[in-house]
């Protein structure tokens, strides 16, 4: 791009100072120094301005936004894998190119799916909670504070993409047996890798596991996926962990069943109206029924630099005249 007058590129939020850095070098860079979240106005304002916008998943560009962009708004970088906070229909008719950050959040979010794996079953954040509160512990005792093993159990992935396929491989090195529902069946290979075993119909997958994890993406025919009618098929031994999105699962009819003692417990690091949590499921969360985390699954530094790595690459090639290596297309959403 040298010699030629340099994007304004605007970024909705804070990124790592690695990427800020480099974006500051390579475009006319506008950043979110504060962190505060943009208001609709300002979205309005700086999408008639900017020649980019990089937005995060918690900013809505839908089609009412999109139709205000002004002549010079060329290309929507968001940066994060999905995209269902845009409106991608609406920016390819208004001739905006629109990219994402996919295939760097896989290890880290299979991380975090584990350790809410192991974390709900075996009481982690309780116990820890209670030496938080007052220190008064009473020492070790053969009935207290018992979970339940892991090692052995009936694991069913809802979604057996790359991060529900890592998330298999971790625990099948922890013991459990490996089961999953997916659009379609994965390679002979992997399954025989994972001994995993597929299940066509997920209604009947849920009926036999102890622990359910979701990492499926968010779409129109995955929204309440796990509805109420369906959380009932589950045992009442039964966790469900979910690292996807929020709204995959009905959190009023998981927050019932496990309060009414139809399911163990659950592993959430996503909800159904962030950044609101549902009081029910704190209140649970209080009680040490479930585990909240506050969408922490891709939040290692690492990964943040690789997402924004992505975003410059995209933008470079956009305006080398390439076609972005990440770009989204509205039949593909």
């Amino acid at each position: 791009m040298a010699g030629r007058k340099k994007p304004l590129v605007v970024i909705t939020r804070k990124l790592p100072d690695p990427v800020e850095t480099r974006m500051r070098e390579l475009f006319d860079a506008r950043l979110n120094v504060d962190d505060r979240p943009m208001t609709q106005p300002e979205l309005v304002a700086t999408v008639k301005e900017a020649d980019v916008l990089v937005p995060t998943v918690t900013d809505q560009i839908d089609s009412a936004l999109v139709e205000q962009a002004g002549p010079n708004l060329k290309m929507i970088a968001n940066f994060g894998n999905g995209v269902n906070n845009i409106d991608v229909a609406a920016a390819a008719r208004k001739g905006i190119v629109v990219t994402n950050t996919p295939n760097v959040l896989t290890e880290d979010t299979a991380d975090m799916t584990m350790a809410l794996l192991l974390a709900v079953p075996r009481r982690l954040t309780e116990g820890a909670g209670i030496l938080e509160a007052d220190g008064k512990w009473a020492g070790w005792s053969p009935t207290w504070m018992l979970g339940r093993r892991i090692w052995g159990k009936r694991l069913g992935i809802v979604g057996m993409g790359r991060i529900g396929t890592a998330v298999a491989r971790r625990a099948k090195a922890f013991g459990l047996s490996i089961h999953y529902h997916n659009r379609h069946r994965v390679a002979p290979a992997i399954e025989e890798e994972l001994e995993a075993t597929y299940w066509e119909s997920l209604d009947q997958m849920l009926a036999r596991m102890d622990i359910i994890s979701v990492n499926c993406p968010s779409t129109p025919a995955t929204f309440h996926l796990l509805s109420a009618r369906r959380l009932a098929l589950l045992q009442p031994t039964a966790y469900v962990v979910n690292t996807a999105r929020g709204e995959i699962i009905d959190e009023n009819a998981l927050a019932k069943m496990i309060q009414d003692g139809k399911l163990a417990g659950a592993g959430l690091d996503v909800f159904e109206h962030e950044p609101a949590v549902s009081p029910k499921l704190v209140k649970l969360a209080s009680k040490g029924k479930v585990v909240l985390l506050p969408h922490m699954g891709s939040a290692t530094i690492e990964g943040r630099i690789d997402m924004g790595e992505k975003v410059i690459i995209n933008i470079r090639a956009f305006f080398d005249g390439h076609r972005p290596p990440d770009r989204v297309l509205p039949n593909k959403v």
